[in-house]
């Protein structure tokens, strides 16, 4: 309820790259956001939003907004610019892209990610604009492709339990995943089947503040989740703790599974995964011994070399035990794939307007090699054109040196559509100044839960921003992109995002809609797979095993010698990505970039904690303060991210050490796929 007539109260979606893809509700009063809720009547939202999105007015109104059209004065990087008009904005980007466009379309990329997860503001108008331009296409992987197709591979598609039935667990293993930070909304869940006496195990090299609430935390290597897996499988089939009818049924290749399985005793795993084999037995008998378990796999796990091998054989197990029998029984990694019937991304994205055309798709992840590339047959054409929107690949991406010189080159013309100077702005010959959630249309899915929603605007957008929606059509109509889809407002691209089982009427009189599935949707077998089962193996699908990474002390002996400690980089707990880093209050809480050592470790290097350090390898160094606490586990060392490289101690960020090799399947980064050694920064200065 609103607390005064002459406030309104909006129906709104929060965007950001999260499973919980809460519902909102905004009062407003003019022009003026007042208070911004979770909807207490959203069965995942119940009324709460987490630290950052709760401050999300502080966004709307940041100082630093950009809110006017912006041109380059100064070099690339320096973030000097000047002013200018939206006429002069887009005739200079029309006539840049169209001259690159008559000599070859695919010189021109588009780069952008989640940085909302709308399906009106991501890929609509945008991807419209792409497509008839004949620009290369992205393959956007930065963040789960890995296990997306792992789960793909094994299930036919992105779907698991509903994560309401989580209360009704007796054993959830939460692998991969710190929920207390990035999936705020499952860990109430889980709290409630803790206060109900179930048992909460953490699986994660890092002791998090999740795995610090749980009754176990099992600390494993970075990338030896697979051998784990086989592990419990391995103690799962020697104590008989099967359900065999539903193996039977529903697994195909069950039989190569086991046999590969037993190849894995405690033993060999404890060895690959830096833990006791007590460890392994204990695990395998508690998934083992009590239903309905169930797992909450996020992606932490899967950004490694062999991630999608190791979410396959994840996958797998609740089906060896019968899980999938109970509905609160199963595993949770993806809800997205629920809704692939409902949306009506054709309709959105229109592929058929690149007609004959098949452009070259470039892989966003490899964007720092890939700008530094030239002309040849294999790649195609150098590219003269980035259209940044939704992303921030100077912080984000891999190898953030290469990526830094790419963005460096005078020749390549490069336009961001944004909020803030971020350090890819800085890098850009034009800056648009684009509209936040608050203050446009969009519809969203979710790939934590299984409901549809929608938002609304609140307050009319500050400044001069406009949506990307409108930007993409403004830039289309220059071009004289004369298809009537050019002009499908933002309302209209929102109230077309489904089909009609997800009725406008009803999400925007609720906000959001409930899809109509099972509770328990794989009790007897149906996956989404061409025969129903899900698949150990199958035509074109070979069976899943444990793939070492790139950097190890066991896979990469020499390379360790120089380089002894695994690094992850998990999000600080106030960030989100790279958003949010330049809200003070957030900012002010995480303090500094920081890099969590175990004592152990520290002291062979004689650091002390809140010693500030350099941390590298061979593809570059970073400057944060190390702290020696119970979150690292010895030779692995946690470098909290991801900071603005500009607001870095030494104006870069821990991408400056992660590498560009991809993983097994999806194509996907291996950003926990590391090796660095750390010294004290005084020290090194000392040598220097």
């Amino acid at each position: 309820m609103t607390s005064s007539p002459t406030q309104r109260l909006v129906r709104a979606a929060c965007p950001h790259d999260c499973p919980d893809t809460c519902a909102m509700k905004v009062t407003v009063e003019g022009e003026q956001i007042i208070r911004i809720q979770g909807d207490a009547d959203h069965p995942t939202t119940h009324g709460a939003l987490c630290t950052k999105v709760a401050r999300y007015a502080e966004r709307v109104n940041h100082p630093e907004r950009v809110l006017t059209p912006l041109r380059r004065v100064g070099p690339k990087g320096s973030g000097q610019f000047a002013a200018i008009s939206w006429d002069e904005a887009l005739d200079e980007v029309t006539s840049r892209l169209g001259a690159i466009a008559e000599r070859n379309p695919e010189a021109i990329l588009p780069y952008s990610y989640a940085g909302t997860m709308g399906l009106v503001q991501g890929e609509s108008m945008a991807a419209r604009f792409f497509h008839k331009l004949g620009a290369s296409l992205l393959n956007r992987t930065i963040c789960a492709s890995a296990g997306g197709e792992g789960l793909q591979q094994t299930y036919g598609g992105k779907v698991g339990m509903h994560v309401e039935h989580f209360t009704e667990s007796r054993l959830i293993l939460i692998w991969g995943s710190n929920s207390i930070a990035s999936n705020l909304h499952f860990w109430t869940f889980a709290q409630a089947a803790k206060r109900a006496g179930a048992k909460l195990i953490a699986i994660d090299p890092r002791h998090t503040e999740t795995a610090q609430k749980c009754h176990q935390h099992i600390a494993l290597l970075p990338g030896t989740d697979g051998a784990l897996a086989l592990g419990l499988m391995h103690e799962l089939i020697v104590n008989d703790w099967l359900d065999h009818d539903y193996l039977a049924q529903h697994v195909e290749g069950w039989p190569a599974l086991r046999e590969r399985a037993l190849l894995w005793p405690p033993e060999r795993v404890a060895k690959v995964c830096g833990i006791t084999a007590d460890e392994v037995r204990g695990l395998a008998r508690d998934y083992g011994t009590t239903a309905p378990a169930a797992i909450r796999l996020n992606y932490g796990m899967q950004r490694v070399r062999g991630g999608g091998n190791a979410t396959r054989l994840i996958a797998l197990l609740p089906c060896l035990v019968g899980a999938w029998r109970h509905k609160a029984g199963g595993l949770l990694m993806s809800a997205s794939g629920w809704f692939k019937p409902v949306r009506n991304d054709a309709w959105l994205q229109r592929p058929d307007l690149l007609g004959q055309r098949r452009p070259r798709t470039l892989n966003m992840s490899t964007v720092g090699q890939d700008l530094l590339r030239e002309s040849s047959p294999d790649f195609g054409p150098k590219i003269e054109a980035l259209v940044v929107y939704n992303s921030n690949p100077v912080a984000v991406a891999p190898q953030s040196r290469q990526v830094v010189a790419g963005f460096a080159r005078e020749d390549l013309f490069t336009v961001v559509l944004e909020h803030f100077l971020t350090d890819t702005a800085d890098h850009a010959d034009i800056v648009l100044p684009a509209t936040m959630q608050l203050e446009h249309w969009d519809a969203h899915t979710s790939y934590g839960h299984t409901y549809a929603l929608v938002n609304e605007p609140a307050v009319p957008p500050r400044g001069e921003a406009r949506s990307n929606c409108e930007i993409f059509r403004q830039l289309a109509a220059r071009l004289g992109f004369a298809e009537p889809c050019f002009t499908d407002s933002d309302e209209a691209l929102a109230a077309q995002a489904f089909t009609d089982a997800v009725p406008f009427d009803t999400l925007r009189r609720d906000g959001w809609v409930k899809l109509p599935l099972p509770d328990a949707p794989f009790a007897q077998g149906g996956f989404p797979t061409p025969n129903g089962k899900a698949w150990a193996m199958g035509p074109g699908v070979p069976l899943p095993d444990h793939v070492p990474n790139y950097e190890s002390v066991v896979s990469a002996p020499a390379l360790a010698q120089r380089f002894p400690l695994a690094m992850i980089s998990p999000p600080a707990r106030n960030f989100l990505n790279s958003t949010f880093v330049n809200v003070k209050s957030l900012r002010d809480i995480e303090a500094e970039p920081v890099l969590e050592m175990h004592a152990d470790d520290a002291a062979q290097r004689g650091i002390a904690d809140g010693d500030m350090v350099r941390v590298f390898n061979d593809r570059g160094d970073y400057h944060c303060v190390a702290r020696i606490n119970q979150r690292a586990r010895a030779g692995v060392v946690n470098g909290l991210g991801i900071w603005w490289r500009k607001l870095g101690v030494n104006r870069t960020n821990v991408n400056e050490v992660t590498h560009q090799q991809l993983t097994d399947l999806g194509q996907a980064p291996s950003f926990y796929d590391c090796l660095v050694e750390v010294a004290p920064l005084a020290a090194a200065q000392a040598r220097a």
